[in-house]
Parts: structure tokens; sequence; C-alpha cells
């Protein structure tokens, strides 16, 4: 009699409390076990997956945990998901892009950070998703049109970062408070830029860069820089707003960089 090698595979397994000898055939030992998987009584499967014999799952661990301010972590839900991080992201033309930052607890968003540069439009899209995002799951979120397929991207990569522990509060026990998005902006709250032109015919033009506006670029006798005059936009501005006149707040909010008192020659780098 030839042997049935699924039956007998089964019969071993189960050993003799199958109380089935293994001629018999796998579905006939599988039914006579009641070893149907529970999972697939209310499924609609093919008639291919109907004559399977069941096969019992092995492993039942659950996910790799994952660190989550200060806490290693089973996430098997958007709520099991915490912690602040930041996504990049550009449109499809690469026109522009968008940095996200967001401080989520418990898988809700509590804190919207929406920088952007390089188009104009996407600013105003900024201030919509800005409204969008405080109190809506991370899932949510990712479903969500967020207006500027830049951001929309920008929401994708940190959700990313978010589910597979990338944060940057993975360590931080507790996270970090509502109000850590801020200090991404420093004093006078503007985003960091650096906006640099050139060409090869007329060389470099330093025009923002992380102390502010470039006011001044200074010159050796080479014509190469050697150094810069900034003002600090967000400081001077908020300094005027609290009563200080606009000379002293100027005065007040202009530093140099490198060798710029040395130099022979200053130029304006959006006009000379």
């Amino acid at each position: 009699m030839p042997i049935d090698l699924t039956a007998a595979f089964i019969y071993n397994y189960y050993g003799v409390n199958s109380g089935i000898i293994f001629p018999k055939s796998a579905a006939t030992l599988c039914k006579s076990k009641n070893l149907h998987n529970e999972r697939g009584k209310n499924m609609n499967c093919s008639k291919d997956v109907e004559r399977m014999c069941p096969v019992t799952k092995g492993p039942h661990h659950g996910p790799a945990p994952i660190p989550e301010e200060g806490r290693w972590v089973k996430a098997y839900e958007i709520k099991d998901i915490s912690g602040l991080s930041h996504g990049i992201g550009a449109c499809a033309p690469q026109q522009g892009a968008c940095k996200l930052t967001l401080n989520v607890k418990n898988g809700i968003i509590e804190e919207a950070l929406v920088e952007t540069i390089g188009c104009t439009g996407m600013t105003h899209s900024a201030a919509m998703a800005g409204e969008i995002l405080p109190g809506k799951t991370l899932l949510e979120a990712l479903n969500t049109d967020l207006v500027c397929d830049a951001i929309n991207v920008a929401m994708r990569e940190i959700f990313l970062q978010l589910v597979y522990g990338r944060s940057q509060t993975a360590f931080s026990e507790d996270g970090l408070p509502i109000g850590a998005g801020l200090e991404d902006l420093g004093k006078g709250l503007r985003s960091s830029v650096g906006t640099i032109y050139s060409t090869g015919a007329k060389g470099v033009r330093y025009l923002d860069l992380t102390e502010g506006y470039i006011s001044s670029i200074a010159l050796d006798e080479n014509n190469e820089t050697i150094g810069y005059k900034f003002v600090r936009l967000g400081k001077m501005m908020e300094d005027i707003r609290h009563g200080v006149p606009a000379e002293e707040a100027l005065a007040k909010n202009t530093g140099t960089y490198g060798r710029y008192a040395d130099a022979p020659k200053y130029i304006d780098p959006r006009e000379e």
C-alpha cells in the first residue's frame, strides 16, 4: 500500500494521541482531528486552498520591539507609536522641498513644524498643512492630502522614521515636551536657510547663511572670499517689535565672520 507522506508527517507530529493510522488521507486526518484554522473559517478561499490541510503556525512572539522615548515597545497599533522626528520630501519636478517635524504622543500628532524652500506656492500649502496635522493620528495624516506633494512625501518619510523606531527621541526618557519643535528655529523663530548663488564667469555670492542675511562679502587681493557681514533678521525684527528703533536694532544685530575687517575690498552680493 502506498504511504501518504503528508498524513505520515501529521501522524508523527501529533503522535499516537491522534488515534489515526497514517495510510488514511491527509484531508481525513485533518478533519478527524478538527485542525482547521480558526482564522480561515470565514474567509473566501479558492478550492485549492480549501483542499489544503492546515499547518500549525509555530512562532507567536509578536513584532520586534522598537525604541520609543526611552522604552522598548512592541507596536501593534498606531496608538503604540510615540516620538519626535523629521522627514524630508520633494515634489515631482524637484522644484521645492519640505522639512516636516512632528511630535507624536500615543499615535496622535500633538506638534507640527512645516518648513519649505524653493517654491512660492508651497508656503501656502505649509500654512494649510500646519492647520491640518495637529490632532490627527499618524495613520490619518499619512492618508490625508497635505496640499503639496513635497509635504506628502515628507509625511511618508517621517512615518517610516517613527514606526521603525528611528525617531530623535528613541532613547530619550519620556521623549520631548510639546514645544520642542520651536527649538529647531532658534532665536527669532526663523528657519535655518542657506542660499548661495554662483557662476563660472563671476564666482560665488553668499546670500543667506546660518547667521542670517548676508549684506556684504569681504574679498582679498586675489578677489577670493575671506569673510562676510550678516544681519540676524529674526532678532532684529524681535527688537523692533519690542520698541527698539530700527537703526539701533540693525546695528545691534549686525556681525561679521572670518577676516572681514582685514579685507581690502567689499561687495554687496545682491548688487555687485
